[in-house]
């Protein structure tokens, strides 16, 4: 193994390990190596009340409104838990779509048992 790679198993046993995991578990571990890559924390590590830097792939991108204001809601997936990215007051942001992999920075908090970032600075990233 490389010491510039650690994280990719060569050989039969690499071979092995690939051959038997599912797609979705093979996708997970490429989801949280490029977060890594880019110095984000998984967000199944992210507690409440505390800023983050997250990146993942956004599964879900819906308009639901809050407090009778626009709320722009998308489900970002780091391959380690989920967060809710909510902007309030917008109806779209251009690029903001599902499949799009995205870095976002703002403070975590808790709501009906989730993650959620409101208003988060992001960073469309290069990918999917």
């Amino acid at each position: 193994m490389s010491t510039a790679e650690p994280h990719k198993r060569r050989g039969l046993r690499g071979f092995l390990s690939r051959l038997a995991s599912s797609q979705s578990e093979i996708e997970a571990q490429e989801l949280r190596e490029d977060a890594d890559e880019v110095g984000a924390t998984p967000i199944a590590s992210c507690g409440g009340r505390r800023r983050f830097c997250v990146a993942g792939t956004l599964r879900t991108v819906t308009l639901r409104p809050r407090g009778g204001a626009p709320a722009l809601e998308a489900e970002l997936y780091d391959g380690s838990d989920v967060i809710d990215l909510v902007w309030l007051g917008r109806r779209k942001i251009a690029g903001i779509e599902p499949g799009r992999t995205v870095k976002a920075e703002g403070l975590v908090s808790m709501q009906d048992g989730r993650k959620v970032m409101f208003n988060p600075r992001y960073e469309l990233r290069p990918g999917s």
